[in-house]
């Protein structure tokens, strides 16, 4: 089979990850309502015109949120088909993916308080 070249590939990379999020969109209840939220805050954005730093840290927390979903998704996905039945190494893997999820938002949730906090108060 000959070599595809190397933008062949990229296309087909991006294919692929966009197909995976949709996926993840389509399927996965928390990426929904994490999807919402940041829609929600966006247009908080725009209506209380952030700054050009408070834009970069709200698309940086949400990014990490739903990249940090993103991949919690997938890790209990694999743990599920390796092994189906409940297993206590499983359930920790699982937990500590569950996690790193809950530290992303607790963290995402105080930025958005110190970005819009102030503009209402």
């Amino acid at each position: 089979m000959p070599k595809q070249s190397f933008f062949k590939n990229r296309v087909r990379s991006i294919g692929f990850a966009l197909k995976g999020l949709f996926l993840l969109l389509r399927t996965e209840p928390s990426i929904k309502v994490q999807f919402v939220i940041a829609l929600v805050m966006t247009a908080a954005g725009f209506y209380f015109e952030i700054s050009a730093t408070e834009w970069i840290l709200q698309l940086l927390a949400i990014g990490l949120v739903m990249g940090i979903e993103g991949m919690n998704t997938a890790v209990e996905k694999l743990a599920d088909f390796i092994h189906p039945e409940y297993h206590q190494k499983i359930g920790f893997i699982k937990d500590v993916s569950a996690g790193a999820v809950m530290l992303v938002s607790v963290l995402a949730t105080v930025i958005g308080l110190i970005i819009y906090l102030p503009k209402f108060f």
